[in-house]
């Protein structure tokens, strides 16, 4: 057993009002400025406490609408992260051997405490990812139904028996938690993804080791506070946070068993084949380049809404955003209405009560953005809207990009090959039905979505 000595927070409900999205400045609005020259470190979670991490480095959290820092992230030492599964291993002996139906409650409490913070968890959400309120409701609201559906878990671990299979031979199948698991989020959903994650392998009696993305941590911690409250024993969840190492030492550790991945296909891969090649069982769920497929005898204004939704939606920085419109027989009809539409939609911060998109993640992730746009120009893409260089009022340092939307895209240009993650629709046309699905079916990135 790894023994280790890590300060507490000693103060953990001063911690909270730090953390909290609602009784915090740093985590109140996305107008205010921070209270305090320094601002909060996000705590490890290790064996049911709280804990202050001794690395001295770490990642600011930044407010994408104001580049306010929120908080600061301590990338997890290899001590703490042996120490955080080390207690999940401990914590396994006994979860396992826990009655079902206890830990069926466990999932019923979690769900009632989600419902009850739900403002809490969305506000910081919107505070620390960016996407609008609304956004971070249903972003908290999706992760909730895989709770809901944790609590039905009693049934899904029923085994199989089936008397005289063959002369004096019965057959039994019965079905047992693997161990330790992990988790490895991604920035885009801070709530929804872990919610995927541990609530069901902890309702099948399993422990838990979870790394929220270093971009917006705060979710995850607030979700952890509720499960523990909720009745989850020490030790069950743990959280680390990090980079490219943590990955790594979770791909490496022995202890763990299992690993589930939501991201980019470049860390997803590397995921896959570095635990894969440990034992483990893996699952790497990575980008995509969703299309949609329009007839010339669609409705116009379900389909320009539809576009425009899925398109343009939580600032496209989503797996399931649909980046690529194919028009059978040409988009010229539609383009106008199209570039209408999209300039009615509202950019601004995602705590504004009208803001139909908030800002994308970081100002790396604009660049790389606007960069996959003016490759398109360059090679022969018609710019229908530009949202590049938008200014929000009031966020004029937000990492903000408008709805924008590209013609006559072609299949070899860079901005098609890849995935943008943002608010970019590319149109592309088709002369029948045949040759457009000929056209989504031929982009490489749609095999590597499950």
């Amino acid at each position: 057993m790894l023994q280790l000595s890590i300060p507490r927070v000693r103060n953990l409900k001063a911690f909270r009002a730090t953390i909290s999205a609602v009784r915090s400045s740093h985590f109140s609005t996305a107008a205010e400025p921070s209270s305090s020259s320094t601002p909060p470190r996000v705590p490890n979670l290790i064996g049911g406490a709280f804990v202050n991490s001794q690395s001295s480095a770490s990642i600011d959290v930044i407010n994408p609408a104001t580049q306010q820092v929120v908080s600061q992230v301590p990338l997890t030492t290899n001590e703490e992260f042996k120490a955080a599964v080390s207690s999940a291993k401990k914590a396994f002996q006994t979860w396992r051997n826990t009655p079902v139906t206890t830990r069926q409650r466990v999932m019923f409490k979690l769900q009632e405490l989600i419902r009850r913070d739900i403002d809490k968890l969305a506000l910081n959400i919107t505070t620390e990812q960016g996407k609008t309120l609304k956004d971070a409701h249903g972003d908290v609201f999706r992760g909730l139904e895989v709770v809901e559906h944790a609590c039905g878990t009693a049934t899904l671990q029923m085994g199989e028996y089936v008397s005289n299979v063959s002369n004096g031979i019965d057959t039994y199948s019965i079905r047992e938690p693997l161990g330790v698991c992990a988790g490895i989020c991604p920035f885009n959903f801070p709530a929804m993804i872990p919610l995927w994650m541990f609530p069901i392998a902890v309702a099948c009696g399993n422990t838990f080791i979870l790394k929220p993305s270093e971009k917006d941590p705060g979710a995850s911690v607030l979700l952890a506070e509720l499960a523990m409250e909720a009745g989850l024993p020490d030790g069950v969840l743990n959280i680390v946070h990090g980079t490219n190492d943590i990955v790594n030492a979770i791909c490496d550790d022995d202890d763990i068993r299992a690993v589930s991945f939501v991201g980019s296909n470049t860390a997803g891969m590397h995921i896959y084949s570095r635990a894969s090649a440990k034992g483990k069982r893996v699952q790497s769920n990575m980008g995509a380049k969703n299309h949609g497929i329009v007839m010339p005898d669609a409705s116009p204004d379900a389909t320009l809404n539809a576009l425009v939704a899925a398109g343009f939606g939580a600032a496209g920085q989503r797996c399931m955003a649909l980046s690529t419109v194919v028009f059978v027989g040409g988009s010229k009809s539609w383009e106008n209405k199209l570039v209408e539409y999209g300039k009615s939609l509202k950019v601004s911060s995602g705590t504004e009560p009208d803001a139909d998109l908030g800002p994308v993640i970081s100002k790396q992730a604009k660049e790389r953005i606007c960069n996959l746009i003016q490759s398109g120009i360059e090679s022969g893409a018609k710019l229908l809207l530009d949202g590049r260089d938008i200014v929000v009022p009031g966020y004029e340092h937000g990492n903000f990009i408008g709805p924008t939307i590209l013609s006559n895209v072609t299949a070899d240009m860079e901005c098609y090959k890849e995935e943008i993650f943002g608010p970019v629709l590319l149109c592309l046309e088709a002369d029948s039905l045949e040759e457009a699905i000929s056209i989504v079916n031929r982009n490489r990135l749609l095999p590597l979505f499950p």
